[in-house]
């Protein structure tokens, strides 16, 4: 029979491998988005960059602005993934470029990152730059009468954990969310112990006192859960588990499976330059104008 500290450090030394291969797809990540916003066009969209909506240095926010409409359109708000370790929203322009050509106003935030700031800090942080552009939007000519919350990866836990938490925000605007879009989001697992987690949370707090499956309540909002074919980073139950929890207090929820895809490559695939050749985009252009004519 194996000795049980030999499994144990075996078990170890598997999840750190498992760290360390999932960092260097993120790193990956990074250099792709980097050449995406390099050649993405620009002609869709006007820019405003770091917009304080906080008075520290990571509450800022850049705002892609459509040319396609002229008033009144609907906000979407982006929060960027990366293990709530790393990410910045200048990696994301393609993403304010892809739906500013559809006409909607896109806001992408940073937002503070672990190991120094811990949950909620980033919720909280969510939940600011909501209020801001609620509070601004006449000086900033956008709307927030239909605003829809869109994340990956740890992104899709803020936006999901900013409507539910144990210690709710008040965002002015909640009741003007029309939907929340989480991309291969974790929603519902045990961050102990967890190589890809654990920095981001109190490790002495459960994590049945954070997950948002957890703080669901009954309201209008439309929620839309995609999952990738081929995630081999965020586990499949975390979107089944979430959607089942959401419809048992009566909303809306939508799981929507993106074939032949990763956890990485499921937001790149939403570039206007290869969305054609993917379900993503045509897959949450769908779920917008289905929320907006509800």
């Amino acid at each position: 029979m194996p000795n049980s500290s030999t499994e144990i450090l075996k078990h170890l030394k598997q999840k750190i491998e498992q760290a360390k291969q999932q960092y260097h797809e993120f790193r990956l990540y990074d250099l792709g988005s980097f050449a995406l916003n390099f050649i993405t066009p620009k002609s869709s969209y006007e820019v405003q960059k770091n917009i304080a909506y906080g008075l520290k240095a990571r509450q800022r926010l850049d705002l892609y602005k459509t040319k396609k409409a002229a008033t009144g359109q609907p906000l979407i708000l982006f929060i960027h993934g990366g293990a709530w370790q790393h990410g910045d929203k200048k990696d994301y322009a393609f993403i304010g470029e892809t739906f500013a050509r559809e006409g909607y106003d896109v806001a992408v935030i940073n937002y503070h990152l672990a190991p120094d700031y811990i949950f909620p800090s980033y919720i909280d942080d969510l939940a600011l730059a909501l209020n801001f552009l609620d509070q601004h939007q006449t000086k900033l000519k956008i709307s927030t009468e239909n605003v829809i919350l869109m994340g990956h990866s740890a992104g899709a836990f803020n936006v999901m954990s900013v409507v539910y938490h144990p210690h709710p925000n008040l965002v002015h605007c909640r009741d003007n969310i029309k939907a929340i879009i989480g991309i291969a989001g974790p929603y519902h697992f045990d961050y102990k112990g967890d190589p890809m987690a654990q920095h981001a949370f109190d490790q002495d707090i459960p994590y049945q006192q954070v997950m948002p499956y957890y703080f669901v309540d009954s309201n209008q909002i439309r929620h839309y859960l995609l999952m990738a074919e081929n995630d081999q980073i965020v586990e499949a139950k975390n979107s089944i588990d979430f959607d089942y929890i959401l419809r048992q207090h009566g909303n809306h929820s939508h799981i929507a499976v993106i074939p032949k895809i990763g956890h990485i490559s499921i937001i790149g695939t939403l570039s206007s330059l290869f969305s054609r050749y993917f379900k993503t985009k045509r897959t949450i252009l769908s779920f917008l104008k289905e929320s907006l004519e509800t």
